[in-house]
């Protein structure tokens, strides 16, 4: 059995609040016997004033919280998965990444994702997201060897997207830390995580953004561990922000994929073709 901490948070518009708060949960994670703790997405700043947000998105090798997060890590011999930071692209269309970061027990940096779909929306809430606007879309899926075994990572929107999963398909978990809008979380939230643990017969570990945050955001919180039959072993409420902890059974992974061996049996599926008259 291997323990993962997850932490549910609301982050605000102060990345050295939330550096110190991502350390903190690092060490308790550490002293309750998580050998991997769990951030949600945009852990280190969640402002949609992107005027205002804008003096606090750096090059990775400048921010804060991912180095308060390596230090954490290393000092507490613990790895931790960085849900997402808001990191100064390196392309020449002015946009940023919305990147994950996998982090060992020695403070190294093990992957590297940047999130691939964008959510641009309105919603009937009156809501309008226009996540492409300011983030360029990363290019690939990735995965990375963990105390877990394989973890596939992922990113909040990303969850809607079954080609990405169906590409992450063979790792024992998949990671989708978010910061869910609560419309769409009541609505989709809990069933899209629990199809994408049963598909991928994978533990799936979903640490969220929860309550009112900030910049007047509101989020559906609901972090989630949940098992390759689709049980949810974990989650921790829309109501407040905190630190959870489930258990991760490398054994439960194979005996899964033994019963039901749609990873086995998946074939080639050729495009859609026009119908034809006889």
């Amino acid at each position: 059995m291997v323990r993962v901490a997850l932490l549910q948070m609301t982050t605000g518009i102060d990345p050295e609040v939330n550096a110190a708060n991502i350390a903190q949960a690092i060490a308790d994670a550490a002293a309750g016997g998580a050998a991997m703790l769990f951030t949600p997405e945009m852990c280190g700043l969640l402002d949609r004033d992107r005027a205002r947000a804008a003096a606090h998105i750096l090059p990775e090798n400048a921010n804060p919280v991912l180095a308060a997060a390596r230090e954490a890590a290393r000092a507490h011999e613990v790895w931790v998965s960085l849900g997402s930071l808001a990191v100064r692209g390196e392309g020449d269309d002015g946009r940023n990444a919305n990147r994950a970061f996998i982090i060992d027990a020695a403070g190294e940096i093990r992957a590297r994702y940047d999130k691939i779909h964008m959510f641009d929306v309105q919603l009937a809430s009156g809501e309008v997201w226009r996540e492409s606007a300011a983030y360029a879309p990363g290019a690939g899926a990735v995965t990375v060897e963990t105390p877990l075994g394989r973890l596939g990572l992922a990113v909040c929107y990303d969850l809607r997207f079954p080609a990405l999963f169906s590409a992450l398909g063979g790792s024992d978990a998949i990671q989708i830390p978010a910061a869910f809008t609560v419309p769409t979380g009541a609505a989709h939230w809990h069933v899209l995580q629990r199809a994408r643990a049963i598909e991928a017969s994978a533990y799936v570990i979903s640490a969220a953004q929860v309550g009112r945050h900030a910049d007047g955001r509101e989020t559906y919180g609901h972090s989630l561990v949940i098992d390759p039959w689709g049980e949810i072993l974990l989650d921790m409420g829309g109501t407040a922000p905190g630190l959870g902890f489930a258990e991760i059974d490398p054994a439960r992974i194979a005996a899964v994929r033994g019963q039901v061996p749609s990873l086995a049996n998946r074939r080639p599926v050729a495009p859609c073709q026009a119908g034809v008259d006889a």
